[in-house]
């Protein structure tokens, strides 16, 4: 995994687990990785009922803003698993 150039200041595992809790609040995110690269476990009650699509779906719209423009800090979800408690 090569170095992901980014200008964004600030812990940006931090950043990923306040994105995805500031859509499911009740979230609980598990990140590892670096370099841009990142995976990543969440589990939340709000996958209930939801196809694994639709839940990968909620995560990745809550990343969006972490992956848009120039130098973004997540440059690409290696492994998403979503899980229900």
């Amino acid at each position: 995994m090569g170095k992901h150039l980014t200008t964004y200041q600030g812990d940006i595992a931090q950043a990923i687990v306040a994105a995805v809790t500031g859509r499911l609040p009740d979230a609980k995110v598990d990140v590892t990785g670096g370099g841009g690269h990142w995976s990543l476990t969440v589990t939340s009650t709000a996958f209930a009922g939801q196809s694994m699509l639709a839940a990968h779906r909620l995560v990745m719209s809550a990343l969006a803003p972490l992956m848009a423009g120039d130098g973004p800090p997540v440059h690409a979800v290696d492994k998403l698993t979503t899980k229900t408690p």
